[in-house]
Order: C-alpha cells, then sequence, then structure tokens
C-alpha cells in the first residue's frame, strides 16, 4: 500500500481528460429518470439509504470511480486506520474516535492500554454518574436534584455535542427519556456565558467543562466566569462542575470537580462527540441507553465503511463522487441541506469536521499539492434555506453541489393537516421538488426566469431521526471525510491552521506587539 498524491494516479489523469459528460437535464427525465432513481442508490445503516441519482455520474463514471478507490487503495487504508496505525502524521498519532462505538479489526493497544476497554470503562463511569444524578444521589448542597446540565467547551467540544444534542431534545420528550435539558456555553465573548446564565438556575445546574489539555483558553475563561457567578450566589463551585479531559490534564485530579471522564490523544475535537466529550452531556440529558443507541448507530455505519466496494460503500461513494466534482468539475463548495429542524446545528458540524480535517494545501508527507482539497461546507436546514440562499444556488454563476437529508416521518405525532397535506408531506415535497428543479432546471424566454439546471444533489433519507439514524449519519460523514483525505493524501486529523492566531492572541493579551497588531490592538482598546 502506498500514499499517493491523486494526480499521480492514471485512473484520475484519465477522468481528467474527460471531464463531464452526464446531462441531468436529460438523465432526469420521464420513465428514464424514474428508473436512474431506482438504481443510483445504496443502503445505509438503520435503514436509510443514499441516493446519488441526481449526481453528475453516469455508469462509466461510477467505474472509473470503482477504479480510482482500488488504485488509491482506500479500503486498506482504513483498515490500517481502525487497527491502530499512526495515521495522524503530523502529531504521531493513530486515531481511534471509530472505538468509541464498536471495534472493527485486531485489539488496538496504545500506552499499554488497550483502547477499546479504555473507552468502554469511560462510558461505563459516565452511565453509573449519570444515573445517580438522575435518582437524585448526587444533589446539590440542599439536597434538590440538577435540572440542568451546562457543557462549556469550544469546537470539536461543542459543535458535535451541541449538534447531536438538539437532534435528539424532541425525540426525548416525545418518547419519554428526556432527562435533563442542556445548554452550551462555548464563545469566550462574554455575552454568551452570560447569556446562558439568565436563562439558567445556577442552583440545580451541573456544569461540564471539556478540555483534553486542561489548558483550553476560552473554555478556562468560561470557567472562570461561571465559577465566579456561582460563588456571588454563595454556592460552592466544585459542588456543580465535572470535567471531561485526558488523565495528564491539570483537570484530571483536581478538587475542582465532582468527577473527571477521561478523553485520549487519539480522538480529535471534531471527531469526539461518540467519545466522553459528547457521552457525558447526552448521557446525563437523555440516560445512558440513549447514548448507546446513539453508538450503536454509528457502529452500523461504520461497518459499511469498511466495505472494500463503493457500491456498497456509501460513505466511500459519497467521498468519490465528492472529489470528483471537486477535481474533475472544479466545483468550490457543498450546501449541506437538513429537511429536519432537528438538525439545525448539524451543517455548523460537519464544516468543522470537513473544513478543519482537508482544509490543506500540504500532503501527509508536508509537501505542497498541486489540486484543490475540500471545499468550502456550509448549510442551514429547509425549508429556511430556500428563502435565503438558494438564488444563488439555483441561478448563480457557480455550480455548488448538494447534499440533503431528509426524513418521510417527524419526531412528533400531532402534526397537523393543512390545505389538504400535514407539515411534514410540505416539508418533503419541498425537498423532492428541490432536487428536481436544481437537476432539471427551466426554461424561460424571459431570462430572469430561466434556470439551467444540472446543478447536482445527493439525499440521504430516512424513516425517522431516531438516536440509531442520528448515530448513522455522524458516521457516514464523518467516514466521507477520511475518504476524501486518503485520497487527496493529506493528514486530515491535525489542525494546524488552527493555532497561529491563538499565538498571536496571547502576545497580544501580553502586549508583547508592534507594527500593526499593535494598531489593531489599539483600536480595539486591548
Amino acid at each position: 500500500m502506498e500514499w499517493k498524491n491523486l494526480d499521480t494516479l492514471k485512473t484520475y489523469q484519465d477522468m481528467k481528460q474527460e471531464g463531464c459528460r452526464t446531462d441531468l437535464t436529460k438523465e432526469l427525465a420521464g420513465e428514464k429518470g424514474a428508473r436512474r432513481v431506482a438504481a443510483y442508490q445504496v443502503p445505509m445503516a438503520e435503514g436509510m439509504i443514499y441516493s446519488y441519482a441526481a449526481k453528475q455520474v453516469d455508469d462509466k463514471v461510477l467505474e472509473q470511480l470503482r477504479a480510482l478507490a482500488e488504485e488509491s487503495d482506500l479500503a486498506d487504508k482504513f483498515a490500517e486506520l481502525y487497527n491502530g496505525a499512526v495515521i495522524n502524521t503530523g502529531e504521531k498519532r493513530l486515531v481511534l474516535h471509530q472505538l468509541t462505538r464498536g471495534q472493527l479489526g485486531k485489539d488496538v493497544v496504545a500506552d499499554g492500554v488497550n483502547k477499546r476497554a479504555f473507552y468502554l470503562e469511560q462510558q461505563k463511569r459516565i452511565a453509573e454518574f449519570a444515573e445517580k444524578i438522575h435518582k437524585g444521589e448526587i444533589t446539590n448542597e440542599k439536597g434538590e436534584k440538577f435540572t440542568t446540565v451546562v457543557q462549556i467547551g469550544i469546537g470539536g467540544s461543542d459543535l458535535g455535542p451541541r449538534a447531536m444534542y438538539l437532534a435528539l431534545e424532541n425525540w426525548a420528550k416525545k418518547n419519554g427519556c428526556f432527562r435533563m435539558e442542556a445548554r452550551f456555553i462555548s464563545n469566550v465573548d462574554p455575552d454568551d456565558a452570560s447569556g446562558i446564565l439568565n436563562i439558567t438556575d445556577p442552583e440545580k445546574s451541573l456544569f461540564v467543562l471539556v478540555s483534553k489539555s486542561g489548558t483550553t483558553l476560552e473554555t478556562l475563561t468560561n470557567e472562570a466566569f461561571v465559577k465566579n457567578a456561582l460563588e456571588k450566589k454563595g454556592l460552592d463551585a466544585s459542588k456543580h462542575m465535572i470535567a471531561v479531559t485526558s488523565e495528564t490534564s491539570p483537570l484530571a485530579k483536581s478538587s475542582d470537580y465532582l468527577e473527571a471522564f477521561f478523553m485520549d490523544d487519539y480522538i480529535g475535537g471534531r471527531y469526539s462527540s461518540t467519545s466522553a466529550v459528547g457521552g457525558a452531556v447526552l448521557s446525563l440529558a437523555f440516560g445512558p441507553e440513549i447514548f448507546g443507541r446513539f453508538l450503536q448507530g454509528a457502529a452500523e455505519e461504520d461497518k459499511l465503511a469498511a466495505e472494500r466496494d463503493p457500491m456498497k460503500n456509501p460513505a466511500m461513494l459519497d467521498a468519490l463522487i465528492g472529489v470528483y466534482e471537486r477535481n474533475i468539475l472544479g466545483y468550490p463548495a457543498t450546501a449541506v441541506l437538513p429537511y429536519s429542524q432537528a438538525l439545525s446545528r448539524f451543517p455548523a458540524h460537519l464544516q468543522q469536521v470537513d473544513m478543519e480535517s482537508n482544509g490543506k494545501s500540504v500532503n501527509r508527507f508536508g509537501e505542497p499539492v498541486d489540486y484543490p482539497t475540500g471545499p468550502v461546507i456550509f448549510g442551514e436546514p429547509g425549508t429556511n434555506g430556500q428563502h435565503s440562499f438558494y438564488q444563488l444556488l439555483h441561478q448563480g454563476t457557480d455550480i455548488v453541489p448538494l447534499q440533503f437529508i431528509g426524513f418521510r416521518k417527524s419526531q412528533i405525532e400531532n402534526d397537523v393537516q393543512i390545505q389538504g397535506s400535514s407539515s411534514q408531506q410540505k416539508l418533503c415535497a419541498n425537498v423532492a421538488a428541490q432536487i428536481m428543479a436544481f437537476a432539471c432546471g427551466k426554461e424561460d424566454e424571459n431570462r430572469n426566469k430561466y434556470f439551467a439546471g444540472n446543478r447536482p444533489s445527493s439525499i440521504i433519507i430516512g424513516d425517522q431521526l431516531t438516536p440509531e439514524a442520528l448515530g448513522a449519519l455522524l458516521s457516514h460523514f464523518e467516514n466521507k471525510v477520511m475518504f476524501q483525505g486518503f485520497l487527496w493524501n493529506l493528514n486530515s486529523f491535525d489542525q494546524e491552521g488552527v493555532q497561529l492566531g491563538k499565538v498571536l492572541a496571547k502576545r497580544v493579551l501580553a502586549h508583547e506587539t508592534d507594527g500593526a497588531l499593535k494598531a489593531f490592538s489599539d483600536l480595539l482598546d486591548i
């Protein structure tokens, strides 16, 4: 197995010469279109499907993508990852987030520890702690139950867990497994922490401080803000806080916390929703059983990602088509469009997963690459986005590939019939209509009303957004990003791009500046 740049692969060079031949306005017309929709789909876990019928591919392109997967050893590289190879070359680390929800290969031992056993131990400890909170065995100083959990973290310690909580909040309330309301503080802007504290009863709140190193500036600043607010109310902050951190951090054995749960260096923040980072807040909010079901869905989708054949591996196929769009067709961005209000923060989470992983201009050996890598990721839930940025998507000068997500059923039972259809039927009608409008367009002599079509999209369709379905969705996109990083020959698991600004900010706060940096600091009255 070799790690090669994309532009050195023969299959890629052949595809580059051919370019795009697929006209969606013809491929999706009439009965031919219906047959294409039936044929161009791949089963996912939890009864979901990945449909790529509205992508600019045909049978020949799909065969070339299969050959590209084989030539670039995608399946073998994934096997290397889940069997414990040092895939994160920048930081010389293993990449083990899949182990938090299951085991695809052999035992992985690092630092003298079986890592699957370590993650299971942390899940068990979190579950036992959550049960004690829910039963009132651990209470505030007055002997009252905690009713709210507040996560303090930033980046992967916030975006993923927040998105997962919002995705399941209404579902849990409907299904009788809602235990505690969860809120999140991330931005170092004091208005963020202040705003959350203004709507939270601190006496009945449990705060979860999340920092792997125990030194994250924004997180520790917000912790101090919260502690100050608790102390002003006469509360002992150490009776209201737990930590999620590494075993070697200064938070690990501190008396400032009721308990500490552990993660390790082998799980990056943006991949940490299935670790203790997401496990603590989600187990407290919904109960350990629901968190376990979420992990189960992710594990089932991971099994599909281990398939060698891209036509049976939805994440690999999605990745291959994405690289085709980025590098052959030249599309610079991708829009993630969930037709589910519960997934309102899912695009923001995927923005970090994708852009922090594959926003690189050097390969895994530190050598510059001569081809585009990660696309710009953005998105909002439908139908809100239709009344916002869809104008550019339909008629703008750039073609932006689209990734829709939709469910046949809502998370509630009390939907209403209005004008002959339910709200959920209207939502689903909109996503079906948008797929066809983007693909086929519309002829019109009035150029303002003319739609060129050939705007490609895929859709993941499920029955309902449950914990298992959410886990499968998360796994799909994590693995898609991983496969694309393999194709581009990148290290998708470090994030040096976030470090320079942190270093300069510390210089500003220490008043060790000159030139333009001092001038900007003075403008901001620092």
